[in-house]
């Protein structure tokens, strides 16, 4: 039970930080299908900080592997806004074709430092054991991660910034009605620029997070298993609201660990169901949650339509 609770908070964690990128990025009124991309090229950022970084200080290789994740994650995000600000793409394919492109060019570039540094290692896989100890606090056989905190964190920083600051109520109305936002003088295009930057700092964040879950060597060709599109499933089911995306994501958490933990349960084991339908759960539930509840939804209203100053 410990270590399913465990899990559940971690794999929370992960869909927490990256669907509220993916509201912020929705309130402002772009629509970012590129978290997948976004995730996986952060959690490059952040191994290749573990695997470099040679301090042997736990606050210095945290701050530091944050910092890596959230940049790589930024600068991967402003492919989106180029494309789907600036000139106005299809924000769906740009999207799509940056989901495809961060796996693609993670797993190019860590075959290329591997064969570099040894010609027959043609491998994808980063290790990072030594680096990975330092983010976990061993309280009586549970492991706690410092992303558990920093999802919290996040949730309360979210909602504080969007309901509670000028910036927020700004960027808010940006996704809702943007030409009666430029009429009192609100710049659309840098309100929507900085949606979906936070969006790819905390899918920078979300991706280092992920690969530290549960493993010490992580194989970048095989991305990040549909993670972010778990947490836009998670983001709609929590239509767009920080606190309802902490819950719903602690739920989708929950059958997502039951995948990594069920041999732990006789109930469960006992229904002879094969491993790859436990592996399936998480999905399935977000189909199940999404057809019932996508009546319900209310999205941000301009979300998915480029802003064209001269329309009104």
């Amino acid at each position: 039970m410990l270590l399913l609770i465990q899990y559940t908070l971690i794999f929370s964690s992960v869909l927490i930080l990256v669907a509220l990128g993916g509201c912020i990025s929705e309130h402002s009124g772009v629509i970012n299908l590129g978290l997948e991309g976004i995730m996986v090229i952060g959690a490059l950022g952040g191994a290749l900080m573990m695997r470099y970084c040679g301090t042997n200080s736990p606050v210095i290789m945290v701050l530091l592997v944050i910092f890596a994740a959230v940049v790589f994650g930024v600068l991967y995000s402003s492919l989106l806004a180029v494309a789907c600000i600036n000139f106005k793409a299809d924000q769906t394919l740009v999207g799509t074709a940056l989901n495809l492109l961060g796996t693609a060019a993670a797993t190019v570039f860590v075959k290329a430092i591997n064969t570099a540094a040894n010609p027959d290692d043609h491998s994808s896989e980063i290790e990072y054991v030594r680096a990975r100890k330092m983010f976990i606090l061993n309280i009586n056989g549970f492991e706690f991660n410092w992303f558990m905190l920093i999802a919290v964190i996040a949730v309360i920083a979210v909602a504080v910034m969007l309901y509670r600051t000028k910036f927020g109520l700004r960027l808010m109305a940006c996704g809702e009605h943007p030409q009666a936002a430029d009429s009192v003088g609100i710049n659309v295009y840098k309100m929507r620029w900085s949606g979906v930057l936070l969006s790819g700092a905390l899918g920078g964040l979300g991706g280092i997070c992920y690969i530290l879950a549960g493993v010490s060597i992580w194989k970048f060709e095989n991305g990040v298993a549909g993670f972010g599109f778990l947490a836009l499933a998670v983001m709609i089911f929590g239509q767009w609201k920080p606190v309802r995306i902490a819950l719903a994501a602690l739920l989708f958490g929950l059958f997502r660990a039951l995948s990594n933990t069920y041999v732990g349960f006789p109930s469960l084991v006992a229904l002879n169901l094969p491993s790859n339908v436990y592996n399936m759960m998480p999905y399935i539930v977000s189909l199940i949650v999404l057809a019932l509840t996508s009546k319900k939804s209310r999205a941000p209203k301009a979300e998915g339509i480029p802003y064209d100053k001269g329309s009104r």
